[in-house]
């Protein structure tokens, strides 16, 4: 193991990044001379983005919009390609017992987020900007994670809230929250980025990381078994599951167009997220 060179890769525990845990768990990394240490983050692309300024981790695979914002302000990391084609579909809640019952009530509500810069921070701005109201930064509080949430709109503490639908579903089928409606993001949801730092002493190991996860992807998506292991893996409804994995196309290269940034850059600048476009080879290894 020491002749390998270690990678720190970080996700969320969710269904997306299982062709990463099939990679790992076939030795995949380590044909190419990697070791990959996996890290699960509950708290999201915000919680990502921080660890990727502190270099407590090499790699993530976060939101488009959480890892461009925090570029734009200052993170010291750059995409290195994408890992989804498809957007995002945001399922948008409330608690059980709220009394919110309709999706266009949401706008002058609370909103429970995991962090600033996460994509539950982000959405809820870039879809009420999208029909042009403008949310104040005291109607968002930071609840961390999943089971923060759950707990906050339990209690009416908080009145909205935004993540991944089929993540969700469950504690809407169990009755813990109500769903009000969904938000799709207008790009490609997940990207991977790295740091400068790795970067600069382990680029062509990150080319290697690269070339294993387009690999896996790819078989992936074709595998007959995909839907079948999702569902027992994340204790989903096998219905659920097949809907999510028909919509849903994970990258088989790195591509990331320039008009991908600038749309995702407009956005971000439109809805005052970020104060500025800088030049899109800013955001490339």
């Amino acid at each position: 193991m020491s002749s390998l060179t270690k990678i720190r890769v970080g996700g969320v525990p969710e269904h997306f990044n299982l062709p990463w845990h099939l990679a790992l768990e076939n030795g995949l990394f380590e044909k190419e001379g990697i070791e990959v240490e996996w890290t699960v983050f509950k708290g999201g692309t915000g919680q990502m983005t921080r660890a990727l300024r502190e270099n407590e981790i090499d790699v993530c695979i976060l939101l488009t919009e959480g890892i461009i914002a925090d570029i734009v302000n200052g993170n010291p990391a750059k995409l290195i390609g994408k890992y989804l084609n498809t957007p995002l579909i945001w399922g948008v809640y409330t608690g059980i017992h709220n009394s919110v019952t309709h999706y266009g009530e949401i706008y002058d509500k609370q909103y429970a987020i995991s962090r600033f810069g996460s994509g539950s921070h982000l959405m809820p701005i870039v879809d009420a900007n999208s029909k042009k109201i403008k949310l104040k930064h005291s109607q968002f509080e930071v609840i961390k994670n999943l089971d923060g949430a759950l707990e906050s709109l339990a209690t009416n503490a908080t009145d909205a809230f935004y993540w991944e639908k089929y993540t969700t579903k469950p504690y809407v089928d169990s009755g813990l929250l109500k769903h009000l409606g969904d938000y799709v993001t207008p790009w490609p949801c997940f990207m991977m980025a790295a740091t400068n730092s790795v970067l600069e002493r382990a680029h062509e190991s990150i080319e290697r990381l690269k070339k294993v996860i387009y690999f896996t992807t790819k078989q992936f998506m074709t595998s007959p078994t995909a839907i079948k292991e999702v569902s027992e893996r994340y204790h989903q409804k096998i219905e659920d599951v097949e809907a999510w994995f028909h919509a849903t196309e994970w990258s088989t290269n790195d591509d990331i167009s320039d008009k991908l940034l600038e749309n995702v850059l407009h956005t971000l600048k439109v809805a005052e997220i970020i104060e500025h476009k800088p030049a899109l080879s800013s955001f490339r290894a």
